[in-house]
């Protein structure tokens, strides 16, 4: 079981659990359409936003196969929240994990979707004992792509057509790094 020791704190961020009192900074990115178009969902309205809220609050902790740990990512200096990182703990036996993140634009190209995709990642390999966590993204969205190259991550697959999302035919890319190869870099 993970269970991390709340806040994580970084040198700009605070990465938390959701709460309750997170829902309009939470509705006011997920409900962008420049926010969803790479992803498997549409834009939320509130009730929607809420009902996802819930179910965050719900997972504090990854304690078996199939759970998803999402964490709110606050700016230290304001405490305004800025996005939202997961770690998914997709099989024991395998020990493999996913991680992903979805940020305000408002506050894209500042660094901060790195530097908490980092603990993550750090969360996965050091505290889980994950030995391998893979990463995907629509093939149209670069900057996600451009994300986790920087980290590190090697680009193992592209995906030609292989989804329909949204009613069109998407690729898919899929970057991994292993728990050694972590270690090597932190």
């Amino acid at each position: 079981m993970l269970r991390p020791s709340y806040p994580i704190i970084t040198d700009r961020l605070i990465l938390r659990p959701f709460t309750e009192e997170d829902l309009d900074a939470l509705h006011a990115y997920q409900a962008l359409p420049e926010v969803t178009r790479y992803l498997y969902w549409d834009p939320r309205d509130r009730a929607a936003t809420a009902e996802t809220l819930h179910r965050r609050i719900s997972t504090p902790a990854l304690a078996r196969e199939g759970d998803t740990l999402v964490l709110a990512v606050l700016l230290r200096e304001t405490g305004e929240l800025v996005g939202e990182v997961n770690l998914g703990w997709r099989s024991e036996e395998h020990a493999l994990g996913e991680f992903g993140f979805v940020f305000n634009p408002a506050f894209h190209g500042r660094g901060y979707a790195g530097e908490a995709a980092i603990e993550m990642l750090r969360l996965g390999f050091e505290r889980l004992g994950l030995h391998r966590i893979i990463g995907r993204c629509d093939g149209r969205n670069e900057a996600s792509a451009r994300l986790m190259a920087k980290l590190g991550m090697r680009r193992e697959a592209h995906f030609v057509q292989n989804e329909i999302v949204k009613g069109e035919w998407t690729d898919e890319l899929v970057f991994a790094m292993l728990n050694e190869e972590w270690s090597a870099r932190h």
